[in-house]
């Protein structure tokens, strides 16, 4: 059997463990996500929700994928980035369990983990891609031996945007994907600010507008089709731009936000314009989730990565473009 890796995923709300082969099978992928009742996400809150529930979706993945924690060859953590508290509680399990076991540790940048399991889930190489998260919106391409940002947000991300914007209106968290659905329904749109800036955006002005549509009455429904109308053109528009730069041809969207049905219509519209291969990651592939943690440390112990228990500590702000990306060769 091929060397079996346990990802575990614990940046913010959510807590996974995935089970992931190196000849790239999920043979498991658990996870479970904190809904506060009210508010947003709290970094304790969550890190307590992480050790409470951490164990049991740990023994559910090793279940599920038909193996015995002896079976388990290497320990990849998110190591960042994420909200501190949820790190330390993720890492401490890691390094627990790659202790007991005495196999090898593996630090996973959290952003890059979304990248390569969208190019496990689609067979690209090499794509510009769109990475939509609650935390993260960039645009990203491999260069250099980097994935280097060729834009993103200069304040929120977007699903923070849709999430705050939901909770303004009593929305249950995440809103996101009934935004989706109320702007199914809508039909009349409403100017909102369109802030593109050079190759990057931004979007506290664009949420600001919406509740304030809201306040003079305008639906529900019409205000959600007019934010998604303008925040995923916006996107669109930057991603455009890379594609042109870069010459690559593939596009890809991944993180929890390239759920949205529209988003994808929109960047598949790109990607035809362009003459180039699309491809939205596999839905229980897009939030946060192990198995992007465990095939992506497969990669980087390939590559000859490891990470001494003692040096394991966690890197809160750890950027998508300061990893070198040592598995990958010159694109």
């Amino acid at each position: 059997m091929p060397a079996m890796c346990l990802g575990l995923e614990g940046t913010a709300h959510s807590f996974g463990a995935g089970i992931v082969s190196a000849d790239g099978q999920v043979h498991s992928n658990i996870w479970d996500m904190l809904s506060p009742d009210e508010g947003g996400i709290h970094p304790r809150e969550a890190s307590r929700h992480h050790t409470e529930i951490g164990p049991s979706i740990i023994k559910k993945a090793i279940d599920q994928a038909g193996i015995t924690p002896d079976d388990i060859d290497l320990v990849a953590f998110s190591r960042g980035p994420g909200l501190g508290p949820c790190l330390r509680t993720t890492a401490t399990m890691a390094r627990t369990i790659a202790l007991k076991l005495s196999v090898p540790l593996i630090g996973v940048n959290h952003c890059v983990a979304h990248i390569e399991i969208g190019c496990l889930d689609s067979g690209f190489t090499n794509p510009v891609t769109v990475y939509v998260s609650g935390g993260n919106t960039q645009i990203i391409a491999f260069a250099g031996n980097r994935f280097r940002t060729f834009g993103e947000t200069l304040d929120i991300a977007i699903g923070n945007m849709l999430d705050t914007f939901g909770r303004s209106i009593h929305m249950p968290f995440p809103a996101g994907p009934i935004v989706e659905r109320e702007a199914k329904s809508g039909h009349k749109y409403h100017s909102l600010p369109y802030s593109v800036k050079g190759m990057d955006l931004s979007y506290s002005g664009m949420l600001t507008a919406a509740r304030k549509l809201i306040s003079e009455g305008v639906s529900v429904a019409d205000t959600c089709f007019s934010i998604q109308e303008t925040a995923f053109g916006m996107l669109a528009e930057i991603a455009e731009r890379a594609l042109a730069h870069t010459k690559k041809k593939e596009l890809l969207l991944t993180g929890g936000v390239a759920k949205n049905a529209r988003l994808t219509e929109i960047l598949q519209g790109v990607a035809t314009r362009h003459g180039i291969r699309f491809h939205r990651v596999t839905p229980s592939l897009a939030g946060d989730q192990g198995a992007m943690i465990a095939w992506t440390g497969i990669l980087q112990f390939q590559a000859g990565d490891r990470l001494n228990t003692a040096d394991s500590h966690i890197w809160p702000k750890w950027r998508t473009d300061e990893q070198d990306i040592v598995w990958r060769t010159q694109q």
